[in-house]
């Protein structure tokens, strides 16, 4: 019997009530991660990448509003439980890695009194045996002579320091599944290599789930093992990393990947996709991406596809369906 999802998202549906009317800034997004897997979440700003996070960890601000489908942790339902089983769970089996460590970070305490508390709450450890885990977590994350660090504040470290220490945070009490929400953005390349290394390590060695949201497809292909491309709030494509890389099948996947520079082939100019994202208020009725998209047929416009078989991916595109189509006949 094949071992559940850690996390599965079926038909999740978000929606803000405003003055103007109801925006749906979620539309029935459906994925898995399995156990030691890393999941890719990229798309452009506002495609909903950070708002699938903090859903899954219902920390949706209002008016925001969860109001279809469902999202289960080790096949426990959690998007319909009380805040404080909410809390619970948040920390314990799901760690956050932000963007800026100093959003995880209180800058007033110790690096080592953040981790303990973290611990002890979670696990019921004494003060010296969770003082002596933090500083295995400060370890193997690579932070140097850890037994001094462990008093430092944060401010005392670099910014690829400090996201290390976020890290140890996000895994002191061994989660299943860690949303890391553009955990390298701020860092400078040679720092951002390391905690790619780091994550995929870590990942390895504790089986431990990972939903990695970006915007960067280099970080993707260095770290996921499938990636699911959003835009205007739905994933229009979802597959292995190296099948959607290398054989995009919605031509918005294909759009970004045809901006990703190669080393090994010379180009004058990159591709670019014309035009920007659809405001939530005003969606198409079709394909929202049908506007930008220069394949775009009459059907496009007027009916919105579902994701579909494409390969070894599935994509949510006509043009998909209609070469399926063709091609079984």
């Amino acid at each position: 019997m094949a071992e559940p999802a850690v996390l599965e998202v079926k038909g999740l549906t978000l929606e803000f009530a405003t003055r103007h009317g109801t925006l749906r800034a979620l539309d029935d997004i459906s994925f898995s991660i399995r156990r030691g897997e890393v999941l890719g979440v990229v798309g452009e700003s506002g495609a909903g990448k950070s708002l699938t996070g903090s859903a899954i960890i219902g920390l949706v601000e209002r008016p925001g509003r969860i109001t279809g489908g469902e999202i289960r942790l080790k096949g426990e339902r959690i998007d319909n439980l009380p805040p404080d089983r909410m809390r619970a769970i948040r920390g314990r089996r799901i760690g956050m890695i932000f963007q800026d460590p100093l959003t995880s970070l209180n800058p007033v305490f110790r690096i080592g009194d953040q981790l303990i508390e973290t611990i002890q709450t979670h696990t019921g450890m004494g003060q010296a045996e969770a003082r002596q885990r933090a500083i295995a977590l400060l370890t193997e994350v690579g932070i140097p002579a850890p037994e001094n660090r462990i008093d430092a504040y944060p401010h005392e470290f670099s910014g690829g320091m400090r996201q290390r220490v976020v890290i140890a945070l996000a895994l002191s009490v061994e989660p299943d599944l860690v949303i890391a929400d553009e955990p390298t953005t701020a860092l400078d390349v040679s720092v951002q290599a390391q905690i790619i290394t780091l994550l995929k390590r870590l990942c390895r060695t504790r089986g431990t789930s990972v939903m990695l949201i970006t915007h960067d497809m280099g970080v993707i292909a260095e770290t996921a093992d499938r990636v699911a491309v959003m835009y205007a709030g739905r994933i229009v494509e979802i597959g292995p990393v190296k099948d959607v890389i290398k054989h995009p099948q919605h031509p918005y996947a294909s759009g970004l990947m045809g901006a990703i520079p190669a080393l090994d082939t010379r180009l004058n100019r990159l591709t670019q996709i014309s035009g920007s994202m659809p405001r939530l208020d005003a969606i198409p009725a079709g394909c929202a991406f049908a506007p930008r998209c220069t394949k775009a047929i009459d059907r496009c416009r007027s009916e919105r596809p579902d994701l579909m078989p494409a390969g070894a991916s599935e994509a949510a595109c006509w043009l998909v369906g209609k070469v399926s189509a063709e091609a079984s006949a």
